[in-house]
């Protein structure tokens, strides 16, 4: 695709293009590979949009005699059977390279079916004959993606409760190097976030039951993460004097900037306008915590949406960390227990959730009996050296919980403003909340 406009007019119109409020002022094909010569060929560009800001985005496209090569099953195939074979791809300013886990070779050979996922948003992916699923990185960022990082390191550890790493390809040249896709096996199940809707009608005492093994699946692969000493990029380290200090100021100037902002006209948010700086002491009381324990590599985006009930256990999904950090932000080291806040944040919207969506009100002490099961089963499998102990560890939480909602309340109110109760309910919580000891 070579004509400037016809370029732009096809990448904002997709859905993982991430900045449709955005202006676009210019484009470019900043470099190309042949992937395939023959009829029809197979052709990898990466796409420079450039904003009237100045700034600018990378993203990839595939292309063959249309816009989109990915919508044809062969092509898709072909991609998968460069990943098998290892193969090494020059482009104009660098080189794709393709890479297979080892004991691959051998699986998923026929590839008989292709069909896309729908429901992807920010990338595009795709299932062969329910084995396997390539995931396609739309916008690109230099470095190497945070899901390819921690899915290899899981998989080569035998991780089971993940899908596990197939292969991968990736650019190397003068524009940036950059994570392309990744191919996995393919996992059926439910989505835990569907199934807890789905089971909140009949009470949900097997999905809640089935939360602690979720807890202790969660405290396992937050240990094998952090079980690496020689590696620095998944050593465990210990966080400076500094670092809460630095977390909470980032949070109470957070709190202080949104409560500015509540509107007046708004019901929702009535039960916590002019109560910004109680929220604010609530967070100063939950820093005397002393050790916080080891900061590591850990999911980043961790809720119920991420995990699958595959017939007997839970299978942990999407690694990529939250989608409007940055990479460097994304594979940044933090307490694991960033992930268990947002699981039981994932709870909060559940229970709520099923009132607003379903039209079904959950049982009173659901979102309760969830933190209990969850928590249980984390403590239980958790390494001990990773976390505080005792009240220093329900103070470290709730700090986690408390960035959460707020999080949550500002992006409720600019997008959903009739889900800000969920936040506003979880704020609320928080401040009635005895402060351990």
């Amino acid at each position: 695709m070579s004509d400037e406009q016809a370029l732009i007019d096809f990448v904002t119109s997709q859905r993982w293009f991430g900045s449709k409020t955005r202006h676009v002022s210019r484009a470019s094909v900043v470099d190309r590979a042949t992937l395939r010569d023959a009829d029809p060929g197979l052709e990898l560009q990466l796409v420079e949009i450039v904003f009237d800001t100045g700034t600018h985005e990378t993203y990839q496209l595939l292309t063959d005699d249309g816009p989109d090569a990915l919508a044809d099953p062969h092509q898709v195939r072909e991609l998968v059977h460069m990943i098998r074979a290892g193969a090494k791809i020059p482009a104009g300013e660098g080189i794709v390279e393709f890479a297979p886990v080892e004991g691959f070779a051998g699986f998923g050979q026929e590839l008989r079916e292709a069909r896309q996922i729908s429901a992807e948003q920010s990338n595009t992916s795709i299932v062969f004959d329910e084995e396997l699923i390539l995931k396609v990185f739309r916008r690109l960022e230099a470095g190497i993606n945070p899901e390819l990082e921690l899915l290899r390191f899981l998989t080569e550890r035998g991780f089971e409760n993940i899908a596990q790493l197939a292969g991968w390809y990736a650019y190397a040249g003068r524009p940036m190097d950059s994570t392309l896709g990744i191919l996995q096996r393919f996992v059926a199940g439910r989505d835990g976030w569907e199934l807890a809707l789905d089971t909140m009608a009949d009470g949900a005492d097997g999905f809640l039951q089935n939360l602690n093994r979720l807890g202790k699946v969660t405290g396992q692969m937050h240990t094998l993460l952090g079980s690496d000493s020689l590696d620095p990029t998944f050593l465990p380290e210990q966080p400076s004097a500094e670092a809460l200090g630095m977390l909470t100021a980032t949070i109470d100037d957070e709190i202080e900037s949104i409560f500015l902002e509540l509107p007046d006209d708004s019901d929702v948010v009535a039960a916590i306008r002019g109560r910004g700086e109680e929220v604010r002491e609530r967070l100063r009381l939950w820093t005397y915590i002393g050790t916080i324990g080891r900061v590591i590599r850990h999911h980043g985006d961790f809720h119920l949406g991420q995990t699958l009930w595959a017939g007997d256990d839970w299978v942990i999904l999407d690694f990529e960390g939250e989608p409007a950090r940055s990479l460097p932000e994304r594979r940044r080291k933090r307490s694991p227990l960033r992930d268990v806040a947002g699981m039981l944040r994932s709870f909060a919207y559940a229970a709520s959730a099923s009132s607003l969506l379903r039209g079904v009100e959950p049982p009173a002490d659901w979102e309760a009996r969830a933190r209990s099961e969850f928590l249980d089963g984390y403590r239980s499998t958790v390494d001990p050296t990773l976390i505080p102990s005792g009240s220093a560890m329900d103070k470290l939480l709730s700090v986690f919980e408390l960035e959460k909602a707020v999080y949550e309340l500002r992006y409720e109110l600019n997008n959903r403003p009739d889900w800000a109760a969920i936040p506003v309910a979880g704020i609320l919580r928080m401040l009635d909340e005895e402060v351990p000891q």
